[in-house]
């Protein structure tokens, strides 16, 4: 079988084994995963990157079970974040057990199972999370020290013209003005490959835009910049008054403050 992991060999032999039998005790369980994170976005670009890391996408449902079968052959488990991730580990090897988002949206939920990609990865074959719900994941992703943008764009370079694009329309819903920024990004970025983005697409989106500019502006101060980063818009809603856009079904605005905390110590160097 071959692989769609253009750097396998690379992988140190024991953290290949570690991840092989991580998936196959979860495939012996009858416990339905994903492969996502870099090894999903090196089949889908051919992009390489050394990570250290390995992602495997479960629905909410099934996280103690995956958790107590990874415990129960000796792997140790935590759950990182309540609301979105836990991690096993095998010595300084571990794995992302990934069941939300970080900022309590996009959802893990069936339609990233029924429409997963089949591949074969570390010669098993697995499911890869669908292209669609990486995208829609990924843009988000606007942080101070992270920023999705260029995973994106490639995304949309190598799979833009076989996209569900209904289905990503409907992922964003009302935040599609997300999704239509990165698109016009990816026209400024690839100016030779704007065709891979369907012509109705960008009228949908352009159509919206119109009608969005016509209406007045709402009453309420509402700061959606949350849900493009846990840190850099906590001025706004702490300071200046605007409501946070983010869920309250766990504290992320506490994982937040801890998270500006360590950046304030810990500064970025300048670009």
């Amino acid at each position: 079988m071959r692989s769609c992991i253009s750097n396998e060999n690379d992988i140190d032999p024991k953290t290949r084994d570690f991840y092989r039998k991580a998936m196959a005790l979860a495939d012996s369980m009858h416990i339905p995963f994903l492969v996502g994170g870099a090894f999903a976005f090196n089949c889908y670009t051919g992009i390489n990157r050394r990570t250290k890391d390995f992602d495997l996408f479960v629905h909410p449902r099934d996280v103690q079970r995956i958790m107590e079968a990874f415990s129960s052959v000796g792997y140790r488990t935590e759950i990182t974040a309540p609301h979105w991730l836990g991690k096993a580990f095998d010595g300084e090897d571990f794995i992302d057990i990934i069941f939300g988002s970080g900022k309590g949206i996009n959802d893990i939920d069936d339609e990233w199972f029924d429409f997963a990609v089949p591949e074969v990865i570390l010669g098993m074959e697995v499911k890869l999370c669908p292209p669609e719900e990486i995208v829609w994941s990924k843009s988000y992703l606007m942080e101070r020290e992270r920023y999705d943008g260029a995973d994106v764009a490639h995304l949309l370079l190598a799979c833009g013209e076989s996209l569900d694009w209904e289905r990503l329309l409907r992922r964003f819903n009302d935040h599609w003005p997300v999704l239509y920024s990165h698109l016009v990004l990816f026209m400024f970025i690839y100016p030779s490959e704007k065709k891979r983005i369907p012509e109705w697409v960008m009228r949908e989106l352009a159509g919206r835009l119109e009608k969005e500019l016509a209406l007045p502006p709402v009453e309420e101060k509402l700061c959606r910049g949350t849900l493009l980063s846990k840190t850099q818009y906590l001025y706004d809603v702490e300071q200046k008054g605007f409501r946070d856009a983010r869920p309250v079904t766990y504290d992320i605005r506490e994982e937040s403050r801890r998270l500006s905390a360590k950046e304030e110590a810990s500064p970025m160097p300048a670009q």
